[in-house]
């Protein structure tokens, strides 16, 4: 039998990975204000994808699973809007 502590400390590092692996593309869009090598529809489904995973939550009474997936649907939803003010040349 595995371990449940074990198995929540994946959860979490998961979480982590998942929720901090917007911040960079996020970063860098701000910083040069261009955000031409974004693509729209990809980030168009990460952000339907996300709130699919919040609903699921929900439906489960998952939090950690909605707090997690809220926090990365914002980070997403971020990089969209971002992506739209800062369209570059693409």
């Amino acid at each position: 039998m595995i371990n449940p502590v074990f198995v929540d400390i994946i959860g979490v590092a998961a979480a982590i990975c998942s929720m901090t692996s917007f911040i960079p593309q996020v970063m860098k869009i701000v910083r040069e204000r261009d955000a031409s090598s974004v693509s729209v529809r990809m980030y168009i489904v990460t952000v339907v994808g996300f709130s699919l995973w919040i609903a699921y939550g929900l439906l489960l009474k998952s939090w950690p699973l909605v707090g997690s997936n809220l926090i990365s649907l914002s980070l997403a939803g971020m990089i969209l809007a971002l992506k739209l003010r800062y369209p570059g040349d693409a």
